[in-house]
């Protein structure tokens, strides 16, 4: 099985809707890509579209979010949401979608990407748990699920801080 991966672009919303919404079985992130892609932060380049036959089967969006420390805020990614058709998952879409999702990021020049996910998934990809770096969540969740990744080494020493995210992350919770 071949998976490929590109940037989003217009003629895919509506089966990127249709992927987070079959992959979560309800609507929120579906809703929530929509309402951020409305936003003047949104990167196109970092809304990344899987395929397999030219079949889109999963999409991840990675969005610009601050880390609020007493020095300020310290730009940063969130990976959310990210989806894959439930036929096509533990193929290796995800994975497809995480590497090529870091590669751009760091094309980008961002430093550090947060996520909050399953803790037996994400490891596997280098994330750790966000408390290594003292940066904790708006949301009370555990410990292992709240992580992070420095793209560049040292981009998260001296970070300690709450993560701030735009609006619309707060009403899909």
């Amino acid at each position: 099985m071949k998976i490929t991966t590109r940037q989003e672009i217009p003629k895919d919303y509506s089966a990127i809707t249709n992927i987070n919404n079959l992959a979560f079985n309800q609507p929120q992130e579906g809703l929530l890509i929509e309402k951020l892609r409305k936003r003047e932060e949104f990167i196109p380049e970092l809304s990344l579209l899987a395929f397999v036959d030219e079949e889109p089967v999963g999409h991840i969006l990675f969005f610009p979010v601050n880390i609020q420390t007493d020095a300020g805020p310290i730009p940063s990614l969130s990976l959310a949401p990210m989806a894959v058709l439930p036929d096509f998952q533990k193929k290796g879409v995800g994975k497809k979608l995480i590497e090529a999702g870091k590669s751009k990021a760091n094309e980008l020049n961002y430093g550090a990407i947060i996520v909050l996910g399953h803790p037996e998934y994400y490891p596997r990809f280098g994330f750790e748990m966000a408390r290594k770096w003292n940066i904790r969540s708006p949301w009370n969740v555990p410990d292992e699920a709240w992580m992070a990744i420095e793209l560049k080494d040292g981009a998260l020493k001296n970070c300690e801080g709450m993560v701030v995210f735009p609006p619309e992350y707060y009403e899909a919770v």
